[in-house]
């Protein structure tokens, strides 16, 4: 940059100091002459220069034509002389970059580096883009939390004037943060703040993580959590006066120091609402103020009772509604009153909906998720439902919907920003107990499949007691419409004569489904489906339970069967508010040997006690299935409980049972329910532990036979009682880097002689 300026002013001297050297007669130029370019055309060149023949050129337009030319980046010298009537421009063109390699990178790779930097392959090489570049590269750096990261870019000439272009990285060392300091904070003890912000001091055990890494942007947020912490206890007037980054002269440490004014603490005053709505009392709307005279003052209640009055009178037709909560603050009683001010609003249509973050999801995935079209209405609510929805789908760690200047005031852009997560899962399984020993499975699906929300899944079980082959695909919009089909194919093999085995036969099932479902309404979904199956219960211990013996042999199912399912959980995969309602039948004998109906109830509802950190949940089913036609339900038609559905006792450890054999032979009706509360256990957010306190609460009973006669004439009994069983026990989950962990411990407090117990239950999964 220095030398081209250097040479324009050269040229401009010369050009003053002596004029008539250069310029002939009239001063207009005859012919253009461009000397030295290979690759650039000339007449782009000349279009640079911006004279024409027959022009008159003086300095100032040989200067401006200098500065054009320099301007494009392409050369790396120009000299602009006039000879008689002939301008003529002599180049050095800037040569092509043959390959960028970086070199030292051990922390951030090739990969993520490349698509930083502006120097790439068959590019011009330029002086100006590659300080960029190198700027960008220590930035990256830097973002990381290494500050003393230097970087050399070396220049290797190559025949045909091209060039080879090495970054030269020294990592150097991370730049920690040794320790987050508070002034200003009387309320809350620097301890307690350091857990609100997400910037952590470095610890042996984060190394998973780079929350204790300098990073500006994490800066300005934690700002904006240490506001949203305080306005939430009472502190209206909170700021943070500064922030500041000390960093040691050995660029190894940082200490960062936020200085704050907590202001005082206020509570709310008079509580009122205005409303200048057609029909609509004010008073008609107070129930629904979150916001109540008295208690702390916390902003977010404002902003919930504004969500609330919003959704209400939404329900009532009004959809374009302004509330204005207007501020009455008492400084001498430290009360804030609120008015909340209601009229109809402007009339505000969606003119685009903008989706930013989809590397790998098609646009149309997301959209279709949506309650709300460009050109309709704007509507608060059926946009956070759309939100909910997009999240709903499980392919993205987060899900922001914001609205956004649009081209006329009465419109708004919906901007929608999606960060994608892992969608393909390679899970595990595992459980011991000291009468059962070990079993475990592997399953590998994809939930995002190429994009476009597919759904495929192969789930491996390889245990002691049972081979399991599961393949399942869905389609969740079938030919561009609200359907989700799809089909699943299994074999499933229990191995009756493994030593940890609590059956006595070995049974195999072979066969498929197929199935549909489609809405009802936003939140009823009613689903169909077909199963064909084939069972074969073979290879009966002599020792076995009569009852079992029986039903030795082959035995086909031709099943018709639908589910209805209500859910207004805020999540489908880690719900912490809401409930949901589902309810499965099926009817076999339209073909096939078996004939039963079966029905079977589940349902959850959960419910923040503590914001998302502490969880109540109560989860049940039931289950009841009946012959007919003079046909008993065979034993692998039968439900069978335990493991994860009563903690504490083993898979099939309770319920019916041969009186000799001890044999499980499931039973026609069951119902199973869990009490559970999840809550920090103290350590660190950041390192994913949770505990839980449970209570488990079932049974399982009813079978077709009481009694049977064996082959010595001895009669068997069965042991079947429809007393409950409960557990009561303690677990522990880590969202681990290589996936969930959870163990739980249970111990029975209620369950019959009869019943096998397994205390401890372990799972693992990971995902990809």
């Amino acid at each position: 940059m220095l030398l081209r300026k250097l040479n324009i002013l050269v040229l401009a001297l010369a050009l003053i100091v002596s004029p008539t050297s250069v310029f002939a007669q009239d001063g207009s130029v005859k012919q253009i002459i461009v000397e030295g370019n290979k690759r650039v055309e000339t007449e782009t060149i000349k279009s640079f220069v911006d004279i024409k023949a027959g022009d008159k050129v003086d300095a100032r337009k040989i200067d401006q034509a200098l500065k054009n030319v320099f301007d494009t980046e392409l050369f790396a010298d120009v000299k602009i002389s006039v000879k008689g009537n002939n301008l003529h421009v002599k180049i050095i063109e800037n040569p092509i970059i043959s390959q960028v390699v970086f070199e030292g990178n051990n922390r951030i790779t090739d990969d993520d580096l490349s698509p930083e930097v502006r120097s790439t392959s068959r590019a011009v090489y330029n002086k100006s883009t590659l300080q960029h570049d190198v700027q960008r590269i220590l930035n990256i750096y830097q973002q990381s939390g290494r500050f003393s990261t230097s970087v050399v870019p070396k220049v290797i000439q190559l025949p045909k004037n091209r060039v080879n272009l090495v970054f030269e990285i020294d990592e150097g060392v991370g730049s920690e943060i040794k320790k987050i300091s508070f002034v200003g904070n009387n309320t809350f003890s620097s301890n307690k703040l350091r857990t609100v912000i997400q910037t952590k001091e470095a610890r042996w055990y984060r190394f998973f993580s780079s929350d204790d890494n300098y990073n500006a942007d994490r800066i300005e947020f934690d700002k904006e959590l240490l506001r949203r912490h305080y306005i939430s206890l009472g502190y209206a007037d909170f700021k943070v006066i500064s922030v500041n980054a000390e960093l040691t002269p050995e660029k190894s440490d940082f200490f960062i120091t936020f200085t704050i004014d907590e202001g005082d603490k206020y509570n709310f005053g008079k509580m009122d609402v205005n409303s200048k709505l057609p029909n609509i009392e004010g008073e008609q709307l107070s129930s629904l103020l979150e916001t109540k005279s008295g208690e702390v003052f916390n902003a977010q209640l404002v902003d919930s009772s504004i969500d609330e009055i919003t959704k209400y009178l939404g329900n009532l037709g009004y959809a374009f509604v302004k509330i204005e909560p207007k501020y009455n603050r008492d400084a001498d009683k430290n009360l804030i009153g609120i008015n909340y001010a209601i009229e109809e609003g402007p009339r505000v249509y969606i003119e685009r909906i903008d989706i930013n973050g989809n590397v790998r999801t098609l646009d149309e995935v997301i959209r279709r998720e949506f309650r709300i079209a460009e050109g309709d209405p704007y509507n608060a609510e059926k946009i956070k439902r759309s939100q909910q929805r997009v999240q709903n789908l499980g392919f993205f760690g987060s899900a922001d919907i914001k609205s956004l200047p649009a081209s006329e005031a009465d419109k708004v852009n919906i901007g929608v920003n999606v960060t994608e997560k892992s969608t393909g899962e390679l899970s595990f399984g595992a459980g011991f107990s000291t009468t059962d020993g070990a079993l475990g499975d592997i399953s590998i699906s994809e939930r995002n499949l190429l994009g476009k929300g597919q759904f495929l899944k192969l789930n491996l079980t390889v245990a002691s007691i049972r081979q399991e082959i599961d393949f399942s695909f869905t389609e969740p919009y079938f030919m561009g419409k609200n359907v989700a089909a799809g089909f699943d194919l299994f074999n499933i093999k229990q191995d009756g004569g493994a030593a940890q085995s609590n059956r006595t036969f070995d049974n195999e099932t072979v066969g498929g489904t197929l199935r549909a479902s489609y809405p009802l309404t936003e939140y009823l979904r009613h689903s169909l489906r077909y199963s064909y199956r084939e069972d074969d219960i073979s290879d009966v211990d002599p020792t076995a339970s009569q009852f079992i013996r029986k039903q030795e042999g082959k035995n086909s199912t031709s099943l018709f069967g639908h589910s209805l399912v209500y859910d207004k959980r805020d999540n489908r995969f880690q719900p912490s508010e809401g409930f949901y309602l589902r309810l499965n039948q099926d009817l076999a004998g339209l073909g096939g040997d078996s004939k039963f109906f079966r029905n079977e109830l589940r349902g959850g509802y959960y419910y923040p006690v503590s914001g998302d950190d502490i969880v109540l949940k109560l989860v049940g089913k039931a289950g009841h299935i009946l012959g007919f036609e003079d046909k008993d339900v065979r034993i692998n038609e039968r439900f069978f409980i335990g493991g994860n559905d009563l903690r504490g006792f083993a898979s099939d450890g309770l319920g019916p049972r041969d009186e000799n054999s001890k044999d499980p032979l499931g039973g026609k009706i069951y119902f199973a329910s869990t009490l559970e509360m999840m809550f920090p256990i103290g350590l660190p957010d950041e390192l994913g532990f949770k505990g839980a306190i449970f209570t488990d609460l079932g049974t399982l009973y009813d079978t077709d036979e009481s009694t049977t006669v064996n082959n010595d004439g001895s009669i068997s009994r069965v042991l079947d009682e429809a007393s409950p069983r409960g557990s009561v026990g303690l677990g522990i989950s880590w969202g681990s880097p290589m996936g969930p962990i959870r163990i739980d411990y249970a111990v029975p407090y209620m369950k019959e002689s009869f019943d096998d117990v397994e205390e401890l239950k372990f799972t693992f999964g990971t995902r990809f």
